[in-house]
């Protein structure tokens, strides 16, 4: 039997024994030579996942936003904490009537970092590139390939006709996957992006880390007092523990995080608990038997206690969720309930569906310790009801090269993206699901115009999915940010994985 809940005694003194050690490493860092960036100019934020790209149009992990938008990279459009729409190189914008054409004045005078100018061609450019046929951007179904038309009538305005109205467009071009790209540089984004954010790009360290610093000149970048972040990536907790006796971090970012209760007693750090648009949960892949079978992902899904995976694996730190959309989703419905944890009807399913025991499967799990852990305590549930599950640990890369690739049986993932439903209507998609009644439904759902109209097919695309147990969706994330105490700026709540370090400074 393995053990999920940790010990908060031993966690409290570990943490308190790590606290002091990076204390002095702190105070020592404070004396060191002249030539390096003051503490009060420099930012450190760890992140457990490292991006494998710098081009947030074309890669897969949440954390090359997290990186480069905003910081690097910059939208037409800013999505503010409380998940609110705010200009950014779009200084403002109008919508006609059909709620189809919408126009944006772009801001005079922005440059890109090697001082060419942001003007409408480059927004054209970097659109038709997210549209082109052999184009990855995670936004094609939902953004670009509604886009009918881009006019550039003159140099700062950009007219875009949709092809179907859509209330959540301002939202989707706030989003990493619609940064706008220099032209000339694009193709080198993944490796060198050049973008007209506050910082630039000053070194990358694959495997250790990614450092940005102020770039002079830039419109935000005048208002920022932080001159250099680095953003440091490590997987486990032993590794975290170096870094904070080493006294490096200042900004932990963690979603479905582990082993964190001992922070509560650190003076030096405050913990942030705030919501996301994470859903967690375990995807099957539709092209290997018996999973295209939907009697056996129900039966999946009823073998999961999905709040005891919150309890155990999450420290309780997450909501259930019974499809692909999260509780800060407007017009969320809670459907968890379709699938109580209820292993002899579990078992019942498998019998009809004519499942023989044990059924063999393979779980591969990326690096992020919800998944470790989570992998084991889920293994142990279908366990319970004649299902063997070998557990196939896997880097991010191979994860990636593999699973996100459709060479999988099922994988335990978090897919943070808002309102990325989309990814349903596509039967190529890594879990193989195809459904010509859900395409349909978001046809129509995209082609409504009244609000009403609208709430009603949404409810729609959230039970059919439940309906069908397309994937065994587990929890919503709860987001756990530890600040350093005197690091103003920080978000608490993320509608989008991002964080705005020009927005950042030190008390």
């Amino acid at each position: 039997m393995h053990h999920f809940s940790p010990d908060r005694r031993a966690h409290l003194g570990q943490w308190a024994a790590l606290a002091g050690s990076a204390l002095c490493a702190s105070q020592a860092a404070a004396q060191s030579p002249a030539g390096s960036v003051a503490p009060e100019r420099k930012v450190t934020i760890y992140l457990s996942l490292e991006p494998e790209s710098l081009d947030p149009t074309m890669a897969a992990s949440a954390s090359v936003g997290e990186v480069v938008h905003y910081n690097v990279l910059e939208g037409l459009t800013r999505i503010e904490e409380d998940g609110s729409i705010s200009p950014l190189l779009a200084q403002s914008w109008s919508v006609d009537e059909s709620q189809r054409r919408y126009t944006f004045a772009l801001r005079p005078y922005v440059r890109f970092h090697d001082g060419a100018p942001l003007d409408a061609q480059a927004v054209r450019f970097s659109f038709e590139r997210a549209m082109a046929p052999e184009s990855t951007n995670k936004a094609r179904k939902a953004l670009f390939d509604n886009l009918a038309d881009i006019a550039t009538p003159n140099t700062h305005t950009v007219v875009l006709t949709l092809r179907h109205p859509d209330p959540h467009l301002l939202f989707r071009l706030g989003e990493a996957t619609a940064v706008i790209l220099h032209p000339d540089s694009a193709a080198h984004a993944a490796t060198a992006p050049v973008g007209t954010g506050p910082y630039r790009l000053q070194q990358r360290r694959t495997g250790h880390s990614v450092t940005l610093v102020r770039a002079q000149g830039q419109g935000r970048s005048q208002a920022a007092t932080i001159e250099q972040v680095v953003f440091r990536f490590v997987q486990g907790r032993e590794a975290l523990a170096a870094l904070l006796r080493s006294g490096e971090i200042d900004l932990f970012f963690h979603y479905a995080a582990q082993n964190l209760h001992g922070v509560e007693a650190d003076s030096r750090y405050q913990l942030l608990l705030g919501s996301s648009s994470g859903k967690g949960m375990l995807a099957l892949n539709h092209r290997r038997a018996p999973l295209g079978d939907v009697r056996v992902r129900r039966a999946i899904t009823h073998a999961i206690d999905r709040e005891g995976f919150i309890r155990q694996v999450l420290q309780g730190r997450g909501t259930v969720i019974g499809s692909h959309f999260g509780p800060s989703d407007a017009g969320y419905l809670h459907l968890a309930g379709l699938y109580p944890h209820d292993p002899a009807h579990a078992r019942a399913l498998l019998r009809e569906a004519g499942v023989v025991a044990p059924l063999r499967l393979e779980l591969a799990l990326p690096p992020p310790s919800y998944a470790r852990i989570g992998g084991e305590f889920v293994a142990e549930q279908l366990a319970r009801v004649g299902i063997q599950v070998q557990l196939k640990n896997l880097e991010w890369g191979q994860w990636l090269a593999g699973p996100f690739k459709g060479d999988f049986d099922m994988t335990l993932i978090n897919h943070v993206e808002p309102m990325d439903y989309f990814i349903y209507t596509d039967p190529q998609y890594y879990f193989g699901y195809d459904s010509a009644d859900f395409r349909a439904l978001v046809q129509r759902y995209a082609q409504a115009v009244q609000p009403r109209e609208r709430q009603r097919l949404f409810g729609q695309l959230q039970r059919h999915l439940a309906q069908d147990a397309v994937n065994a969706w587990i929890f919503a994330p709860q987001i756990d940010v530890v600040r350093r105490k005197g690091l103003r700026g920080v978000w608490m709540d993320y509608p989008i994985f991002v964080h705005d370090v020009s927005a950042m400074s030190w008390n």
